[in-house]
């Protein structure tokens, strides 16, 4: 079924037709409704391919992410379907497109193919060639996520700095003096994420407003290495009383940790961070947190890029977004550690 025989069907030229379904051009209410008679009769569906070369337009928004490696983390799950439950409401596909950097193949063919009318790109780098190349070909793009000069571009982003930050002047209020910071994985540090670098930034510089004992460390994206993260904090330091971490993946390794260290959440050791809030109510105490609002930012970041495919010429636009912290049940007082109670026994034996 074609659109010569739609307009056999219904007593008009093939060109009215064509107007009707791209609405190019005004068509008379009868003669729609005549032509939608027959759509309906026939159950003819537009053949998205040849829509796309008579009108210049997809409906088809790409979603540009690292590729997973071993897995996608639940934060990263979070966004992927943000994003498609956001562009279906406006009614666009999603096409996804695991792609790191601008030479990747799949990015090529989603740009050099023109399979998409725009992309949302996630997991932005600080300088992050994406970004660059898309910028360069005037393509539509929004980037979840903020480069180190993203004057001019489109992006919806979490202040990761501020975050953290308010997360240490917390853990400082309850008394707690000798802090670590879990990041995420030293490779994205060294490939210069913009979470990992901008939240490092926020503890170290909340932690030296504080006068703070701190010590950082890059945690692999799972519980086994959340776990292996926790006995090396406590082994260089087991006067440490509290964490900020940025790695929601490695959040049930750090509390095993914990439990298997003898130190009680929140009693003997507080814990805190910045995660997607259906993460932090997983773990048990339920984690207090700065919630990361995934969905918003999904959803955000659709609003702008059908915002840009609708007015090319408007100037760019973002969102910097920066939740308050939910206090939940895995922050409390500082107090005594078994080991600085150990160390006192000691000096007292000893005199």
């Amino acid at each position: 079924m074609n659109i010569g025989e739609i307009a056999r069907r219904a007593g008009v030229s093939r060109s009215t037709v064509s107007y009707a379904l791209s609405g190019k051009r005004s068509v008379s209410d009868d003669t729609r409704r005549k032509i939608q008679q027959v759509i309906d009769e026939l159950g003819y569906r537009p053949n998205a391919s040849a829509r796309a070369l008579a009108n210049g337009r997809t409906d088809t928004i790409g979603l540009v992410f690292p590729p997973a490696g071993n897995h996608y983390t639940g934060m990263q799950l979070d966004f992927i379907g943000s994003v498609v439950e956001a562009a279906a409401a406006h009614d666009y596909d999603v096409l996804l497109s695991p792609s790191g950097v601008d030479s990747d193949r799949s990015f090529q063919r989603l740009l050099g193919e023109r399979r998409v009318d725009g992309a949302i790109l996630m997991e932005i780098r600080l300088e992050d060639d994406r970004v660059d190349h898309l910028a360069a070909l005037g393509f539509p793009c929004v980037a979840i996520g903020r480069t180190a000069r993203p004057e001019g571009t489109w992006w919806v982003g979490l202040d990761h700095t501020a975050l953290v930050e308010a997360c240490v002047h917390h853990l400082a209020d309850l008394g707690h003096r000798r802090v670590a910071f879990v990041n995420r994985p030293e490779q994205l540090l060294r490939a210069g994420y913009e979470s990992a670098h901008r939240g490092l930034e926020g503890f170290t510089k909340a932690a030296a407003e504080r006068g703070l004992a701190a010590r950082t460390y890059c945690c692999g994206d799972d519980a086994a290495s959340g776990q292996e993260c926790l006995e090396r904090i406590l082994r260089d330091d087991p006067a440490t009383s509290a964490l900020v971490t940025l790695n929601e993946a490695a959040l049930g390794g750090l509390y095993r940790g914990l439990a298997q260290e003898g130190r009680h959440v929140p009693r003997d050791f507080s814990v805190t961070g910045v995660v997607a809030g259906r993460w932090a109510e997983t773990v048990t105490p339920q984690l207090t947190a700065a919630d990361v609002p995934a969905e918003e930012m999904g959803r955000r970041a659709v609003d702008l890029l059908v915002e840009r495919l609708a007015r090319p010429d408007a100037a760019p636009r973002h969102h910097l977004l920066a939740p308050p912290i939910s206090l939940r049940a895995s922050t409390g007082p500082a107090t005594r550690t078994p080991s600085a109670e150990a160390s006192d026994l000691g000096r007292d034996a000893h005199s």
